[in-house]
């Protein structure tokens, strides 16, 4: 009788769930002999999730992933289901499969607790995992979340329902990087917590119900944007989405019958762009502004449609308000943040709404992402003979499918081709995975050697509205002739989820990585980088919409290409990376618009690179850019955009950095660290026609306009004292006012005086980093030489004199004649560790984070050999091999110099992270504690005049008053890095750019 009245029971607790069944996307299986099929019981009330667990493990493939199917039904789950990196699940047949988390389920009742855990792999090789995810049910140690290195991970056409009884619930973890998404989902969320707990990526047509969010999010793992198409939320309790820093882009969007429809966290900002949204009867603010007077917010909407929404905007700290414009109303512009009134000027921030009444809400747009035809008519290549072994030709098979068939399916697998797969008009090409289902040319195809016109792996027809999905194109590394895909279709094709092969992390056919960096006796790839036509290009008329396309072959002129068109272009979510000359290239181009476009430069392939290069062309909008220079970088860059004979740019929600986090563990356990590059791009844009460029690196709002007459150069007070360094930081000035400073690339220390001019103190391969001057006159160098950085002192007066190493000490207690070091710029964000408290939902803010951070004191500290100089050994971090080759990181190191006071002093210094300015009191240890913020205005380093203004390097060089008010700004012809002052009497400010030494004296008000 027992095992009856379990049944019962379990059927009462599944029963309150039934909801109506959704439309599957893919309504049979897919004909893929390597993909794995769930084998459970799909009635609802058995436990299933031993059989899931089962399958997604067997399709991870030792990390390079593949693909699951779960046919419809009903099942249920009683603890987090790992999905392995590179793994994609997609539901099959005739209803959407439904994952089910009956009532009361034991373990989501506290906290943040995840149905479905997306993780990742080893991404830094430590060994142990340094932060476990805690909303994994039961938590565990050893479960590793994804990471920047997560590619590939997906789950579609999947429904979730969450039982009573299950506050904590969240359905999907999802905090993954390139080619990640979920799509074809309703969440019904009933009183659990969200659907979403942690983004990445992209996601489309998802129907959130109920919950206390649909969403809820902090920065995407890699920190690159996320963006949500074709999406609709209802009946949250609190917020449709709620979160920050997220880069947070949302195309064709509904949200309605919520309190508020975006909320951003206390304390943080996000770079949200909005386009063609909809609220409806939303009580209290279709968004919620938070962080206000600061870079890292940036808010924007365009065509935004509300109903029954009194309040558009509600600002969290001033309390003001954005009204709406009546019942119904458009607002065709919204902009909050830091705007830009043209080139060559800085920042004032502002908000600007252009809006108006209406009579009725228009009808909804279409969706952005068409959708495939049904799987019933997805022809496979198989069928005509097609092999995907990555040895066997390939080409008349693929092709042949092609021409008999409008849809053709590629089963996992790698397609060699030797020569152009040309698509029909109307042809739809799809996979399902572009990292293990890819067309692949062979090094050295005759058709593609010489040094002839481009020629094409996959060529779309002239004009229609094909369609292309889900597969990888891999060109090689000896194919001068080749470009990837050669797009010349319409404005209604599409090209959604394509992986460009070739260099970084590059699978290939028999399980092996392909490394763009490996050198051997039988070939050296880097010889032969840059040496393709762009990967992706779009010419000749072509123009349609592209959706998550990932290219960083290094072997490619250009990851994105566009020429010689006016048919209207819709990117969203493109990644392009790791190339020689240019990430994204427009040329002769008009109409386009640019949504969430991600760019990043490695040390070695990306030193020369710009992110963006627009020539000849009108009519283009770049919303949520995100311009990345690698941490590692060791060479400084011009600009991240260069624009020619060019008009009618607009760019909104701009960001251009140079920073990440990493993790580690040792001996002492598992941390994890975030660092800053001194090689960020050192303008945002450098128009060459107008002679103007950008400095900002943050911003909201700037409109390139038609072309006028070249501006006069600028009249400037300062003074080039010295030129023609490669980069030079970490000055220091002795007693009497006499300047030091590095040019790390040739290992060299410089002295600068009126008397004396330019000075070389030393020339000798030690590494110097960071400078400081001691009571004696010797100089205190850190180094990154040694596992842990080096501190050594020497004499200026004997230039090959001997050098004493300094080692590190227990800290002491010192005389308050002794002055403590610091960094004069520092980055500190919270970006592994979920900085949401399980407990109250609250998130800890980044000014709390920095503060608990740098109040720390350090254990150990290096003293001068006078005992009147202390620098606290903040923790060093490595990557890459322990020795010379391996880089090396810490606060200390990463800053562009260093501050000190006498102990109890304050010293002033930089929060790159918040963008602000502060001075604190430093103690035993280097701990700082008592911050008060001095400026709205961060940057690269801080500077006190004997008057007590405060000077910011940060484009220009920015002058406040004590009380914070800003007084001035005093222009440099490059950007200003290090500010420090000295002298014969302390008051000319030395100002340090990475190739010049300039001077100035104080400011005066005018």
């Amino acid at each position: 009788m027992k095992p009856f009245l379990n049944l019962l029971a379990a059927a009462a607790l599944a029963a309150p769930l039934l909801a109506q069944a959704s439309v599957s996307a893919y309504q049979s299986m897919p004909d893929d002999p390597r993909a794995i099929k769930v084998k459970a019981v799909g009635d609802g009330r058995a436990d299933d999730t031993a059989a899931i667990q089962e399958a997604l493990n067997a399709a991870s493939d030792r990390g390079e992933g593949g693909v699951v199917f779960l046919p419809s039904g009903r099942y249920r789950i009683t603890r987090s289901l790992l999905v392995p990196q590179a793994v994609r699940l997609y539901g099959v047949g005739p209803t959407r499969p439904v994952l089910l988390l009956a009532a009361h389920t034991p373990g989501f009742q506290k906290g943040v607790a995840n149905m479905v855990v997306f993780t990742g792999g080893d991404q830094y090789t430590v060994g142990k995992v340094p932060v476990p995810v805690k909303s994994a049910v039961p938590y565990s140690e050893n479960v590793r979340d994804a990471n920047s290195a997560t590619f590939y991970s997906a789950m579609s056409n999947v429904d979730f329902e969450i039982g009573d009884g299950n506050p904590a619930a969240a359905a999907v973890r999802l905090r993954t990087a390139q080619h990640s998404y979920l799509s074809h989902m309703d969440f019904h969320i009933g009183s659990g917590l969200a659907g979403v707990y942690m983004v990445g990526n992209e996601s489309f047509d998802l129907k959130f119900y109920g919950g206390r969010y649909g969403i809820l999010t902090e920065k995407t793992s890699p920190a690159w944007q996320f963006t949500l198409m074709d999406t609709t939320f209802d009946g949250q309790r609190d917020a449709a989405i709620r979160g920050h820093e997220a880069g947070l882009t949302l195309v064709n969007t509904t949200i309605r019958n919520t309190p508020v429809g975006i909320e951003i966290s206390r304390g943080y900002g996000d770079w949200l762009w909005g386009k063609d949204v909809r609220f409806e009867n939303v009580s209290k603010a279709a968004v919620v502004i938070s962080n206000e007077d600061n870079v890292y917010t940036q808010v924007g909407f365009e065509n935004a449609l509300a109903k029954n929404v009194p309040v558009f905007a509600r600002f969290r700290d001033s309390g003001k308000t954005v009204a709406g414009y009546g019942p119904v109303y458009r607002v065709s512009e919204f902009n909050y943040g830091l705007m830009l009134p043209g080139l060559g000027s800085v920042g004032r921030f502002d908000t600007h709404v252009k809006g108006e009444a209406l009579k009725a809400m228009p009808v909804a747009r279409a969706p952005v992402l068409r959708a495939m035809p049904a799987t019933r008519e997805w022809a496979s290549v198989r069928d005509y003979g097609a092999v995907g072994d990555g040895v066997t030709d390939d080409t008349a098979a693929v092709q042949k499918a092609i021409d008999a068939n409008r849809v053709v399916y590629l089963p996992l697998g790698f397609y060699m081709v030797q020569d152009t797969i040309r698509l029909r008009a109307d042809s739809v090409l799809v996979g399902l995975h572009p990292g293990v289902t890819q067309l692949v040319l062979p090094n050295g195809a005759p058709a593609y050697a010489g040094a002839d016109g481009p020629k094409a792996l996959l060529e779309s027809a002239k004009g229609g509205a094909a369609m292309v999905s889900g597969f990888g194109l891999a060109t090689g590394e000896v194919n001068p002739r080749a470009t990837a895909l050669l797009w010349r279709a319409g404005a209604d094709s599409l090209v959604d989820d394509i992986r460009i092969q070739g260099g970084h992390g590059t699978r290939l056919y028999d399980g092996k990585r392909r490394d763009p960096y490996k050198k051997n006796g039988d070939f050296d790839p880097t010889l032969h980088w840059d040496r393709q036509y762009p990967s992706i290009w779009v010419t000749d008329g072509g123009g349609g919409t592209f959706v998550a396309c990932w290219s960083p072959s290094t072997f490619a002129q250009a990851g994105f290409y566009v020429s010689n068109t006016s048919t209207p272009g819709r990117v969203y979510e493109l990644s392009a990376e790791h190339h020689v000359r240019a990430e994204i290239v427009l040329d002769n181009v008009a109409n386009w618009e640019f949504l969430a476009p991600q760019t990043e430069q490695e040390v070695r392939d990306g030193m020369d690179a710009v992110s963006l290069e627009i020539r000849n062309s009108r009519n283009i909008t770049f919303a949520n850019y995100h311009a990345y220079r690698v941490t590692r970088s060791v060479k400084p860059a011009v600009a991240a955009v260069k624009m020619t004979n060019s008009e009618n740019i607009r760019f909104r929600n701009v960001h251009v950095n140079a920073e990440s986090g990493y993790a580690t563990c040792d001996e002492n356990g598992c941390d994890t660290y975030l660092r800053a590059s001194k090689y960020p791009f050192e303008n945002t844009l450098q128009d060459l026609t107008r002679k103007q460029e950008v400095r900002e690196h943050e911003f909201a709002l700037l409109d390139v306009g038609p072309a006028g007459p070249v501006p006069k150069a600028a009249a400037t007070a300062v003074a080039k004292l010295e030129d023609g360094f490669y980069s030079i930081a970490g000055a220091a000035v002795d007693q009497r006012g006499k300047l030091y400073f590095a040019d790390r690339r040739f290992n060299r220390i410089y002295s600068w005086s009126k008397q004396q001019g330019l000075t070389v103190v030393r020339d000798a391969p030690l590494d110097p980093v960071n400078l400081a001057i001691d009571s004696s006159g010797a100089i205190m160098v850190l180094s990154s030489a040694g596992t842990e950085g080096t501190v050594y002192s020497f004499h200026p007066d004997q230039p090959a004199g001997p050098v004493t190493i300094i080692k590190p000490t227990p800290v002491r207690a010192h005389g308050a004649a002794t002055r403590v070091l610091a960094p004069a710029n520092f980055w500190q964000n919270g970006e592994f560790r979920d900085q949401l408290n399980f407990d109250t939902y609250e998130f800890t803010t980044l000014a709390e984070m920095f503060a608990r951070d740098v109040a720390k004191p350090k254990p150990r500290e290096y003293v001068s050999p006078d005992g009147s100089l202390v620098l606290p050994a903040y923790r060093v971090f490595r990557q890459g091999p322990a020795d010379h080759l391996g880089w090396r990181w810490s606060d200390t190191l990463d800053s562009y110099g260093l501050v000190a006071a006498g102990g109890n002093g304050r010293v002033v210094f930089t929060n790159g992270s918040e963008n602000r300015s502060f001075s604190g009191v430093i103690g035993a240890g280097g701990g700082i504690s008592d911050l008060r913020p001095l400026a709205n205005r961060g940057g690269e380093s801080a500077a006190l005049d004997s008057k007590g203004n405060l000077y910011v390097a940060n484009g220009q060089v920015f002058v406040y008053a004590a009380d914070g008010r800003e007084i001035g700004r005093i222009d440099v012809p490059e950007r200003p890095l290090q500010l420090i002052f000295g002298g014969a009497d302390g008051r000319t400010l030395f100002i340090l750019t990475h190739h010049a030494l300039y001077a100035t004296g104080e400011f005066h008000a005018q």
